[in-house]
């Protein structure tokens, strides 16, 4: 169709079946992922205000930063304009596939015919041999030989002989629909994930729960006690935003409204933090792992429980809790947890907040909690003092009394249980300062992501199929020429040239080989 007789709409389907447009989007969509990765999104301002003084230094930072704001930036992946463009881009895939399609189907169709003489001269791939003996001797030999190399022929009587014609792979064309399948499905997982899904962190201390966590900085002025109303009825109500909604008289959208705009999502059920642990390598401040117990409350009862580490998640309902870090409380009393064991072997675990006296089992040893740091060292004169604020090396300093009288005292580590093994075989064992420390958990929710799994599953075959697969069409004439047999081989292939080359070469020797063995 010529130009001047091509409608709007014509025009319109030009541009969405050009690569050079899939190549304009494909590039916006990859300079803006860069930006997206380096900011953090959904983020509290200070955070990328610090990243973009980095980059560009102080002067410019708040000035960029207002600039990528007011574009979307911090929330990019949420943005209409970056929706937009994985949608156009989504329809120029589908639209250039729709384009050709058509001639790819006709070449996946199209039958197999003999060749004629003439186009045997002109064939990409070409080989001519001529072997002693009558075509009728000549063609077991060569109809044996094009099996062994994976053909199954058909075959017809031509003048002085025989041709034999077969393709293979040609289903192999559309590996690349396959590939432009996936990645379709791929960006309809990902248009879900963004719809539907959440992503945000929630700092639990331990023996608290949760019902709901913040996944981005409020839009707007926050309206303290209304919110605080609302988290109040999501608690009452086990994180159900329906019943929170029943318990505040509040429409259910409007109640999910405030407390988007406010950036918190609730989960739907409750979380709560059992304990909290980190071990540390051997003579080493490094931490080895950590690890939270968690319970998962869904309608007032208890439905999971569960201890994560890093790579070692808890899901529910299609959100995950990942273990992401950890840290302690600013001023929080917690409970100190010791385990006391008489020389004879009576045990018993203690809690017990600080001041507090404690007796060890049938003795008249008396102890009291009279300090605590979470990271104790000593310096060159025997001095101690804290060199963290996390509890890298905790420790408690117990008075001793028996009958009123003081008997000893001193640092007892919860690292280095030795330290507590009292003169007279008594053990007082530092267990943890429950209360004190909070996990950090990641939480994600994508809905799209096994669709992506999926899709991607099945790209990589395409791919395999696109690159490593190949449509052959192979052509071999046995025709007698002056007492002997002329075999004229012509041979298509749309990839990988070569490989299909060396086959036909082992063809010829294995015409070769049985022609000789037959005679």
């Amino acid at each position: 169709m010529s130009e001047e007789k091509k409608t709007f709409i014509d025009r319109i389907w030009d541009i969405f079946a050009s690569v050079k447009f899939a190549i304009v989007i494909f590039s916006l969509i990859s300079l803006t992922s860069i930006i997206g990765t380096v900011l953090e999104q959904r983020a509290e301002p200070e955070r990328n205000i610090n990243i973009l003084t980095r980059l560009f230094g102080e002067s410019l930072a708040p000035s960029l930063y207002n600039i990528l704001e007011k574009l979307g930036f911090m929330d990019m992946y949420h943005s209409w304009w970056f929706i937009t463009l994985l949608i156009l881009f989504s329809a120029n895939i589908i639209i250039c596939s729709i384009a050709r399609l058509p001639r790819i189907l006709k070449l996946i169709k199209e039958p197999m015919k003999p060749m004629a003489r003439e186009h045997f001269e002109t064939a990409p791939i070409r080989r001519e041999i001529v072997l002693k003996g009558k075509p009728d001797k000549i063609k077991e030999a060569v109809a044996s030989s094009i099996r062994a190399i994976g053909f199954n022929f058909s075959e017809s009587k031509e003048d002085k002989g025989y041709q034999f014609y077969a393709q293979r792979g040609n289903y192999t064309r559309l590996g690349v629909y396959l590939t432009h399948l996936s990645i379709i499905f791929i960006l309809i997982g990902a248009l879900i994930g963004i719809a539907f899904g959440y992503k945000g962190y929630l700092n639990l201390p331990e023996g608290r729960t949760a019902v709901a966590f913040r996944f981005s900085p409020p839009s707007g002025p926050i309206d303290e006690m209304n919110l605080e109303r609302i988290l109040n009825a999501l608690e009452a109500s086990w994180g159900d935003i329906s019943k929170a909604s029943e318990l505040l008289n509040m429409k259910e959208k409007k109640l999910k409204e405030i407390l988007r705009k406010n950036g918190i999502q609730p989960l739907g059920f409750s979380i709560r933090c059992e304990d909290f642990d980190v071990e540390f390598y051997e003579n080493s401040n490094t931490p080895k792992e950590f690890k939270s117990w968690l319970t998962v409350i869904d309608g007032g009862k208890e439905v999971v429980k569960k201890s994560i580490e890093v790579n070692d998640p808890l899901s529910y309902k299609g959100t995950t809790f990942y273990q992401a870090s950890y840290g302690m409380i600013p001023n929080a009393p917690g409970w100190f947890v010791l385990r006391l064991t008489s020389k004879s072997g009576s045990s018993e675990i203690k809690r017990l907040n600080f001041g507090e006296k404690f007796v060890i089992p049938y003795s008249n040893i008396e102890g009291t909690i009279r300090d605590f740091s979470p990271a104790l060292a000593f310096d060159k004169e025997g001095r101690p003092f804290t060199f963290a604020e996390m509890m890298n090396n905790p420790a408690v300093f117990i008075d001793f009394k028996e009958a009123g009288r003081d008997k000893y005292s001193g640092w007892i580590y919860k690292r280095y249980p030795l330290t507590g093994r009292l003169p007279e075989g008594h053990i007082v064992e530092f267990l943890d300062l429950w209360g004190s420390q909070y996990t950090g958990l990641q939480i994600r929710k994508d809905p799209g992501v096994w669709i992506i799994y999926l899709a991607s599953t099945s790209m990589t075959v395409g791919l395999f199929i696109a690159f490593f697969m190949s449509h052959r069409r192979l052509w071999v004439m046995v025709i007698e020429d002056r007492g002997n047999t002329k075999v004229h081989i012509a041979g298509v292939s749309n990839k990988n040239r070569p490989a299909f080359e060396r086959k036909i070469g082992r063809m010829i020797s294995l015409i070769k080989e049985r022609q000789q063995g037959g005679k």
